[in-house]
């Protein structure tokens, strides 16, 4: 049965809500700072309220030190030196606190690159919990949320993405991004509202 907005009818209990990266280092005074992300905050507060327990939090962990990586990443950060872990504190790779107040019983799991997939623990939590449908929230619309939507479709995933609890330091290309995910993505992401989840969600 389909419901408006999402052709594949009404979530259930093989659904798990991902969030991406909603973190300090990137809602506080700093090079990579997302300044509306406190504008999409409200909406994941609703669901991780609703759903915390079927909720996991990934977290990006920046290089421990300057330069710190392989091939291409070292040079990542040899240019954001000043966003190494040494540099801005352990402290700022924590999730914002009225999400970190949610875990447990909502999870958390670690990433050092874009992708949560490659490091292999999303993936086993997920196969854990009997998961086969994804709602995903969180930032950035063009990076690490991009990169959460391509392995989930790969891995076979349902994946329904939040449009209005999604966030990037780019309006140009976030746009382009849900463009991309309407257009091109259609047969495997389902783009609706956090409204059209929240009520759908059983």
């Amino acid at each position: 049965m389909s419901v408006p907005g999402l052709a594949y009818g009404p979530l259930g209990r093989g659904c798990m809500h991902v969030c991406v990266d909603m973190q300090r280092l990137f809602a506080e005074p700093s090079p990579w700072a997302t300044p509306w992300i406190t504008r999409v905050l409200p909406q994941i507060e609703r669901l991780v309220e609703r759903r915390a327990e079927q909720t996991v939090f990934t977290r990006f962990l920046p290089a421990q030190r300057a330069g710190q990586g392989v091939g291409a990443w070292k040079r990542y950060y040899e240019r954001w030196s000043s966003m190494a872990i040494d540099n801005i504190g352990p402290e700022m790779v924590e999730l914002l606190p009225s999400l970190a107040a949610c875990c447990p019983p909502a999870a958390v799991i670690d990433k050092h690159i874009y992708s949560p997939w490659f490091e292999g623990r999303l993936r086993a939590f997920l196969m854990e919990h009997e998961i086969d449908t994804l709602v995903i929230t969180g930032g950035e619309t063009d990076v690490c949320v991009l990169a959460t939507v391509l392995g989930a479709i790969d891995f076979g995933y349902r994946v329904v993405l939040v449009t209005d609890a999604l966030c990037s330091s780019s309006d140009a290309t976030h746009d382009a991004l849900l463009t991309v995910y309407h257009q091109r993505f259609a047969q495997q992401v389902e783009t609706v509202e956090m409204e059209t989840v929240l009520s759908n969600w059983t």
